[in-house]
């Protein structure tokens, strides 16, 4: 492993002071940025997402920024694909890959692999949904006690879409959607050195958190939301329009609440993204640990290097 080139990790929650460090390392330190962020993939979801502006992406290029409309998804094995053949591209220049974000899920995603399931078979899937029409889905919960216990004791009878894919997925490959799941990629070819940075203190970082969401306010939030949902092609089942604090606002939009509720509701949605990443984090193996704000954290990364 030690043969193996240097990755960077910089994770952190939201509004923990993430880009400013990156940029800095990137300008000193021979490091060239990809984003780890599912919304900063989105074009025109610059200001919601709190994506770097076009001066700081022009003197510090982040990859995987403003890469797919907002009608369109992107997946965790799409963002693995990409990622590897960014950090070979940027290991073949002779710098190192900085990974900058706080979508856990991606990290884990490059990290861990992605289990090999099969993708969906409308003609499978039709006919496990004429079996339940026909003999109820308890039937095909018992049927799944005897395929994949595991699964089924997880996956509640009134779960129709859940039961009806661990089905699916062993008709079509034979194999239970447990033992699927269990298998890993190979490790991938880099030597990763992992930091996390964050206030000590919850209610600096919920500070944080509201100073920034008022100052996107401020900065026209709403106007960038008002043309998203101008374009009439876009709404709240896409995953784009689901991210923190666009949906609140395109909730306020359509005249669900009003705009003092919006701004709470958004800031209150923020501080949730920020606990859900922190648990992540709290879980996460071999992470150093970086206090917002710190002189330090550039040398201690640097050191590294």
């Amino acid at each position: 492993m030690s043969n193996y080139p240097t990755a960077l990790f910089l994770m952190g929650p939201t509004a923990s002071g993430k880009t400013d460090l990156a940029i800095k390392l990137a300008q000193q330190c021979h490091c060239e940025i990809i984003s780890v962020d599912s919304a900063l993939i989105y074009k025109s979801m610059d200001i919601g997402s709190a994506k770097p502006d076009k001066q700081e992406l022009q003197k510090v290029p982040h990859a995987l920024v403003d890469i797919i409309d907002p009608l369109e998804s992107y997946s965790a094995g799409d963002f693995r694909n990409d990622a590897l053949r960014l950090m070979k591209e940027i290991t073949a220049r002779g710098n190192t890959p900085l990974l900058v974000g706080g979508t856990m899920l991606y990290y884990k995603a490059l990290v861990d692999g992605l289990s090999p399931l099969p993708s969906a078979d409308p003609v499978i899937r039709a006919a496990i949904e004429k079996q339940a029409e026909l003999n109820g889905w308890q039937a095909l919960h018992d049927l799944l006690k005897e395929i994949d216990p595991v699964s089924a004791a997880r996956i509640h009878v009134n779960d129709p879409q859940r039961l009806s894919r661990a089905i699916e997925v062993y008709r079509i490959s034979g194999k239970s959607l447990t033992a699927l799941t269990q298998i890993k990629s190979d490790p991938i070819p880099y030597t990763i050195k992992q930091f996390a940075i964050a206030p000590s203190d919850k209610a600096a970082l919920h500070a944080r958190i509201e100073l920034r969401f008022r100052l996107m306010l401020e900065a026209g939030f709403e106007q960038e939301v008002q043309a998203l949902y101008n374009r009439g092609d876009l709404h709240l089942n896409l995953p784009s329009m689901r991210c923190v604090g666009y949906r609140q606002m395109w909730e306020y939009l359509q005249g669900t609440m009003d705009y003092d509720e919006m701004v709470f509701r958004g800031i209150v949605a923020t501080r949730q993204l920020a606990k859900r990443q922190m648990t992540w984090l709290r879980g996460w193996k071999d992470i150093t640990w970086l206090e917002t704000g710190s002189a330090e954290n550039f040398e201690l990364i640097k050191a590294v290097l």
